[in-house]
């Protein structure tokens, strides 16, 4: 299994798309970065934060006096309200400028997830486009080895984008922002706490590349039942980008809470879910049984039906 994996990735590293792509995400993190920070420095300074945060306080109130509020959705308002009163009453700035930047590193799975996509749909089908599935599979190895040892790949390559999206977004903070000394504050036994912003920052990351995964095993499937590396392409990146509106239009019906764009592990990590009412259980579960679901068709497919040339 370890050669076969060894096999998949060296094939996967010499690519010059492969590098392409790295080369593509780096690029727009540091634009990203570069605009933004020659935006923010060329218009209007913003409110001194404690203003900012007083307005927040105040309207977290009010919709703390809203009726009809779930009792999960008064729990987020008290505990926001109860970190918003700390800020003011202690002085702990909240993050921005450098701090900030590193810790919104996570949003940048969404390259990532664009990126490693690409590779899961093709990884399979490309065997069949280039004629050299027959060669794969007359080694004296089960095909399930060879399937995983491709999906492997496939991981070892999402992981090591949102590794290097990772840095790249922490060089990009410290070259183009300013450090503000603003905290990270959570809620831990009733008591607000400083959290360390490296070690949740790291944390969203790792979350981030489970959603990565979950995407991954999508377009993987896709490519292993159609064999077009074209056509599962297409599919996977147009699911990609309009799942979220598809859970938005269907927001209101109770089918939302089973659709696979309504939850990502990111959101589990920030306590920002898509649809209010959403318990963390629920939301694991659904995108662990999409990702056995996605797996499980890869695996049927790739073994049991007749695969030639």
């Amino acid at each position: 299994m370890l050669n076969l994996f060894r096999n998949e990735w060296m094939k996967l590293i010499n690519k010059k798309s492969t590098w392409i792509m790295v080369a593509i995400s780096v690029a727009i993190i540091f634009a990203i970065a570069a605009i933004d920070s020659f935006v923010s420095n060329r218009g209007e300074q913003p409110p001194a934060w404690e203003k900012t945060v007083s307005e927040q306080l105040k309207m977290t109130e009010q919709q703390l006096a809203v009726p009809g509020l779930s009792a999960d959705e008064k729990k987020d308002l008290e505990e926001q309200k109860q970190i918003f009163q700390y800020r003011l009453d202690e002085k702990v700035a909240p993050l921005s400028g450098t701090e900030e930047f590193i810790y919104d590193t996570y949003g940048f799975t969404s390259f990532v997830t664009l990126m490693t996509v690409i590779v899961a749909a093709g990884i399979v089908a490309s065997e069949f486009s280039q004629g050299t599935i027959k060669m794969l599979l007359s080694r004296p190895v089960k095909r399930w080895k060879i399937l995983t040892s491709k999906f492997l790949a496939v991981g070892a390559f999402g992981f090591m984008l949102t590794f290097i999206a990772f840095v790249a977004g922490s060089i990009a903070a410290v070259l183009f922002y300013d450090a503000s000394g603003g905290a990270l504050l959570a809620l831990k036994d009733g008591q607000v706490t400083e959290v360390s912003l490296w070690g949740k920052t790291i944390w969203l990351n790792l979350l981030g590349y489970l959603d990565v995964l979950i995407l991954a095993s999508f377009a993987f499937a896709i490519g292993t039942v159609f064999r077009s590396s074209s056509l599962a392409i297409g599919i996977s990146i147009f699911l990609m980008f309009t799942g979220s509106n598809i859970s938005f239009f269907l927001a209101k019906y109770d089918i939302v809470k089973y659709i696979l764009f309504t939850h990502t592990f990111t959101q589990v990590g920030t306590g920002e879910a898509f649809i209010p009412g959403i318990s963390t259980s629920l939301a694991v579960t659904v995108m662990t049984a999409y990702f056995i679901v996605f797996m499980a068709i890869s695996y049927l497919t790739f073994t049991k039906r007749d695969v030639t040339a």
